[in-house]
């Protein structure tokens, strides 16, 4: 382990440089990402997996229970197929009916509980819960691959790889609840639990097994089709499929949301890459670990498609920085300086897009798991513990806080109406979160407190009216608007990487980059945005499976590309 002295001489990136919306935008998973630490985890203490129970038609109609031992606990993915008709199918959040819907159960459900399950599963917001429902979701099939998946295996051949290539997963999800929602249990009593205590375990374990079901189904329906001919996937091919997602505007407040809970991931993530850049040589090991994952990182993102024409201009210019930085290694002596990954990380920040610098941030921690992988498991926090205003400041202290840590929002001339074109509220059909254009939608006085920066902004101007020496407590008397805000002040002066740094209710915002920068953390692999505010992706492409996961020696199968054998 690198001396704290040593990883402090090095630094870690400032708040101001890292969390600022494009930044975040150019995030990508690392090791550090849920859905890799969890499956860690699932290796390290040998979790076993099972498939007691596989009630499915010719049609994909019935139900199938996937289960999982850990240490101290028995969990069932509880799977509901559904004869969809395609006028039916939609991504929309709005949607009624999905091919296939899903509950992560507390324990093995018995027949009671799985005619319960069904009784309320398919309908998901609609249905009734109770708190041994842990985690809820739903899927649509991907229909063209999905349906040349099973024609094939039917046939007694294997799919057209170039399709797999074009798609990459059989099913989507358009909703993954956790957290209480719709009467399901709480996330504080999931996360006294081990296996839970990390942020989104139980829905990475969920989706995770949503990949089995997906597969296992396509190979039933092929047998059930032509029993006499049927064969199924091979292994290699049969890795290359993840779980496809739908994610949009409903994800993006949550980073606004939650400032401790992010502070932690971006927090762990800076702490990864400081430590990286603070050894001193590089051994040869690690010198040809690093070589293999950017050989193995560029063969797989030259198979990344996306229909937008920003992002598919940005793969670009990330696949040429990739190779920029390859022919770097083999022209210099980077890797003989002293402190040579901090070398990298310089190069790359003077030389390549933000993609690129960000990739580079994530192939820099890839050969370090020793060093940087027990940062995983401080990827939470109790958000409860900061919650209480401390009163007792003086104004003038609280306004010198400011001045330091939101310069970004005392710069924005929020009397422009460029400055506050948009607003966020809930929609009141779906509970959902939406961004509305102020000068052309009704609703802005329905406004969400999600504009941080004009807020503190009007903070900053009324603490001008207050004595430099007057309590806190005694301003909030008179201006008790500001509570909410003056409580984010104060947490962000613990905890640097809490704020988003950027106006986001202006014209230029991209919601999309929200959306990323979360999803990178979840692990996403292949954003393929739709718009600025929605975008699909991939989960597990590469992953082991239940019963391959012990075998599996190494942790980087989410580099490999399709014509790649996996590791």
């Amino acid at each position: 382990m690198i001396e704290a002295e040593t990883v402090a001489a090095v630094g870690l990136r400032p708040p101001d440089l890292v969390m600022r919306l494009e930044r975040l935008g150019a995030f990508h998973q690392t090791r550090l990402s849920f859905l890799r630490a969890m499956l860690r985890q699932a290796k390290r203490e040998g979790w076993a997996f099972a498939r007691p129970t596989w009630r499915i038609d010719a049609r994909g109609v019935g139900v199938a229970v996937y289960t999982v031992k850990t240490p101290e606990h028995l969990y069932s993915l509880v799977c509901f197929g559904h004869d969809l008709p395609d006028e039916l199918r939609s991504d929309r959040v709005i949607a009624e009916a999905w091919d296939a819907t899903f509950a992560l159960y507390d324990g093995i459900p018995d027949e009671a509980e799985i005619a319960r399950l069904g009784a309320n599963v398919p309908k998901q917001e609609a249905g009734r819960y109770q708190p041994s429902d842990l985690v809820l979701s739903r899927a649509n099939r991907s229909v063209r691959l999905f349906q040349h998946v099973v024609e094939s295996l039917a046939a007694g051949r294997q799919p057209h790889r170039g399709k797999v290539e074009e798609v990459g997963y059989l099913m989507r999800t358009t909703a993954v609840y956790g957290n209480g929602k719709f009467g399901i249990a709480d996330r504080d009593e999931l996360q006294q639990r081990p296996e839970f205590r990390n942020s989104f375990r139980a829905e990475m374990l969920t989706v995770w097994l949503i990949r089995s079901f997906t597969l296992d189904l396509v190979e039933h329906l092929a047998r059930m089709r032509a029993p006499a001919a049927a064969i199924v996937l091979e292994p290699d091919l049969r890795r290359r499929f993840g779980v496809g997602n739908a994610t949009g505007l409903g994800m993006a407040p949550f980073l606004v949301r939650h400032p401790l809970l992010i502070d932690r991931w971006v927090a762990a993530r800076e702490e990864a890459l400081a430590i990286v850049r603070a050894i001193p040589e590089a051994r040869p090991e690690t010198r040809a670990r690093f070589r293999q994952v950017l050989g193995r990182a560029r063969r797989s993102l030259a198979e990344w498609r996306t229909v937008d024409t920003i992002q598919a201009r940005r793969v670009a210019a990330l696949l040429a920085d990739l190779a920029r930085l390859e022919a770097e290694l083999e022209r210099t002596d980077l890797l003989a300086q002293h402190r040579p990954w901090d070398a990298v990380y310089r190069w790359g920040e003077a030389n390549l897009s933000l993609e690129g610098q960000e990739y580079t941030v994530t192939l820099l921690l890839e050969p370090h798991g020793a060093e940087v992988d027990f940062l995983a498991d401080r990827m939470w926090t109790d958000e409860a513990a900061e919650f209480r205003i401390d009163g007792g400041i003086t104004c003038g202290a609280l306004k010198a806080v400011i001045a330091r840590d939101y310069a970004w929002a005392l710069g924005i001339d929020f009397d422009r109406a460029e400055a506050t074109a948009r607003f966020w509220y809930v929609s009141e059909e779906k509970l959902e979160p939406r961004l509305g254009e102020r000068a052309q939608e009704p609703g802005a006085g329905l406004e969400h407190p999600l504009a941080i920066g004009r807020d503190v902004a009007a903070l900053h101007r009324d603490l001008g009216t207050a004595t430099p020496g007057e309590a806190l407590a005694i301003f909030l008397l008179r201006h008790a608007q500001h509570r909410h805000v003056v409580r984010r002040v104060q947490m962000s002066a613990r905890h640097p990487y809490a704020e988003v740094r950027d106006n986001l209710i202006g014209a230029a915002v991209r919601p999309i980059d929200l959306l990323r920068c979360k999803l990178s953390f979840f692990g996403a692999t292949r954003f393929d945005p739709r718009s600025d505010r929605w975008v699909r992706i991939s989960l597990f492409p590469g992953a082991p499976f239940p019963e391959t996961l012990a075998a599996d020696s190494e942790d980087d199968w989410i580099y490999a590309a399709l014509n790649e054998p996996a590791a």
